[in-house]
């Protein structure tokens, strides 16, 4: 990582709660850019979260279709969840697979990347994981997640992401890191 000059960095003077529960904390940051301002600033605070990309041997990528009411949007999504305490992100996606889905990742997964989706304002750290093969064990033990599960071509994924289709950082961020190392003729996303 390139090391930045400190001056630049913003200096945190301290913080507090002002709303916290099991979901979401919202902290009020007491800060100084390098300009020498001071002032407070809004910072959301959400659970880790871990996604799986599950691929077939078509290329075929599984996802969740399912409504969103915060958004009042249906959508296409891929599978995760919120990293329990102590629990290893991969195996945090891999469970979520077989409770949303019934579909269990076969193999090492590999790890696509870490990101934040929106870091002015929210502290939300999301790790996309990849498996290249699946076997159904069952029937998705968490009736809630999906209105539909659905394999759909790895192809056909950038025309529904334009089409406002797939719904969340979480689902478009590693779909198109996926598709974007694919056509750059990369096998390895580590």
């Amino acid at each position: 990582m390139t090391e930045y000059p400190k001056e630049l960095r913003w200096k945190v003077h301290g913080e507090r709660a002002i709303y916290d529960n099991q979901w979401v904390r919202l902290n009020l940051v007491d800060v100084e850019p390098p300009d020498g301002s001071r002032f407070e600033h809004h910072v959301v605070k959400l659970h880790h979260v871990a996604v799986a990309l599950l691929l077939n041997e078509r290329e075929e990528v599984l996802t969740l279709w399912r409504y969103r009411f915060a958004v009042d949007q249906w959508g296409y999504e891929l599978i995760g969840g919120l990293v329990e305490e102590g629990e290893d992100p991969a195996a945090t996606a891999a469970r979520e697979a077989v409770e949303e889905t019934g579909w269990r990742p076969v193999g090492e997964p590999e790890h696509m990347a870490t990101f934040q989706p929106l870091p002015g304002m929210v502290d939300a750290p999301v790790n996309a994981y990849i498996w290249r093969n699946a076997e159904k064990v069952g029937e998705p033990t968490d009736g809630e997640e999906a209105a539909r599960i659905e394999w759909i071509p790895i192809d056909r994924m950038l025309e529904l992401i334009k089409r406002g289709e797939v719904l969340g950082s979480g689902a478009i961020v590693p779909l198109l890191f996926y598709l974007a190392s694919r056509n750059a003729g990369s096998a390895d996303l580590g």
